[in-house]
């Protein structure tokens, strides 16, 4: 065996013993990839929905993202993962009790005209009761699991060991802003007070869009670990898919949720970093409810127009261009061999953009054609002595792929390039940074840390 094999080897069993059980399964899922080790997947796969839900921490929320990329995971992982969307085990009454005394007082209780004893939803952080206030209105409660910064703290360690096993598996994606950028994210999301504020930003935001719902927070019903807001009904997309409904609504769902995603983008520098089943619920007339604000980020005009940029550059065909927008946006040591392979990728994004058709969102048959392209560029990388992906990219790259592969499940057709167009035609930077700052002020969303 080659010494550095051994090495691997060495890595992987010092993960499993420091990380528990979590780790068992990292390690043999890395087994499994690397070394072509065989496991029981089935089994494995409710192993890793167990602990990730028990976990309530941000390795659930990585593993949420994956399950919204068709074929991103093997088939008997994917179907499991996709339970964690809504379905996290919940905690109990008592539990609850102690947590809204802490939250609100001892006398809680008698500040609501109702309060369900049972959790409407749990999530990685925290979990939602349906209650009614003195005035009729009909809210929603998240509640957060006490600890959770020493929660997420713990697991912050543990991601970043299986980055750091990853990395010397692998050096094509230098993972260090990376991690800074999920870390300060995470942490953010404890404060459901600045969750609050990105919500009020939303609001103002998607204000004349009737197609996409924000529910609006109650300042006298929160805290930093209580966030009472109004109650949205509507239905999860992923049981509305198992209906099989019609191509006009799968239409009318797509349109919704990406100027959901969108006008914030182009119009305010503002993108929604989450995009799993469980942060959107859709209505009978195809609108969208979006939820869950925890995961914001913000972007200078720059990075804005940088995408815009190379989109430009992928349609010209402009390798300047291109390398403009990648410097922009915070890309280093960019020779002309690794920006081919950077633009092999950024092909595969900008191409529904292309056509001025109406279409799917990749309409080749083929379910294993992103991950082949993933694939050759990751090799590419690795070729050209790997990337450092800057930290503003993250959650942009994030939130495209899936997204885009939410529009894959619905079998969406839409006129993309049009759709595009219509937000950035009237693009100018400074405007947007004007009307960034305005609904930031107005909203009360605090610096990023």
């Amino acid at each position: 065996m080659a010494e550095g094999d051994s090495t691997i080897f060495g890595e992987i069993r010092r993960f499993a013993r420091t990380s528990g059980a979590v780790g068992g399964i990292a390690a043999r899922v890395a087994g499994e990839r690397v070394f072509g080790i065989r496991t029981d997947r089935a089994s494995h796969a409710e192993d890793l929905k167990t602990i990730l839900g028990g976990l309530k921490g941000p390795l659930m929320k990585v593993a949420q993202f994956l399950s919204t990329v068709p074929d991103a995971l093997p088939a008997e992982y994917a179907a499991e993962l996709a339970q964690l969307q809504a379905n996290a085990p919940p905690m109990g009454w008592a539990f609850v009790r102690r947590r809204m005394s802490s939250e609100l007082g001892p006398d809680w209780e008698r500040r609501f005209a109702s309060f369900s004893r049972e959790a409407a939803a749990a999530a990685s952080l925290g979990q939602v009761h349906r209650a009614r206030l003195p005035s009729g209105e009909d809210v929603a409660c998240k509640l957060q699991y006490p600890d959770m910064a020493s929660t997420v703290e713990a697991d912050l360690r543990q991601l970043k060991v299986a980055m750091a096993i990853f990395q010397r598996m692998d050096g094509a994606i230098d993972q260090e802003e990376i991690y800074k950028e999920l870390a300060e994210r995470l942490r953010e999301e404890l404060d459901y007070g600045r969750e609050a504020a990105q919500m009020r930003l939303y609001g103002l935001m998607l204000a004349n869009d009737p197609v996409v719902h924000v529910p609006v927070p109650f300042a006298a019903y929160s805290t930093k670990r209580l966030l009472t807001m109004t109650w949205l009904d509507g239905r999860s997309l992923l049981g509305r898919l198992e209906e099989d409904p019609p191509q006009e609504e799968r239409n009318r769902i797509a349109e919704a949720l990406f100027r959901a995603w969108y006008v914030p983008l182009y119009r305010y520098g503002v993108i929604h970093g989450d995009p799993h089943l469980g942060n959107y619920q859709v209505r009978p007339d195809g609108s969208v409810n979006l939820l869950d604000f925890g995961a914001i980020r913000v972007f200078p005009a720059r990075f804005v127009r940088g995408v815009i940029d190379l989109y430009e550059a992928v349609r010209d065909n402009d390798d300047e261009k291109a390398h403009h927008a990648y410097t922009t946006w915070g890309f280093t040591d960019l020779s002309r061999e690794k920006m081919d392979v950077l633009n092999m990728w950024a092909r595969f994004l900008y191409e529904p953009l292309m056509q001025d058709r109406a279409r799917r969102i990749q309409e080749t048959n083929d379910t294993q054609f992103g991950r082949e392209v993933a694939e050759k560029v990751h090799a590419g990388l690795k070729r050209t002595g790997g990337v450092k992906p800057p930290r503003e990219f993250v959650l942009m790259d994030r939130s495209a792929i899936g997204l885009g592969g939410v529009f894959l499940r619905l079998g969406a057709e839409l006129n993309w390039s049009r759709l595009f167009h219509e937000l950035i035609e009237d693009f100018e930077a400074d405007a947007l940074q004007a009307r960034q700052a305005d609904a930031l002020a107005k909203a009360g969303v605090p610096p990023a840390g």
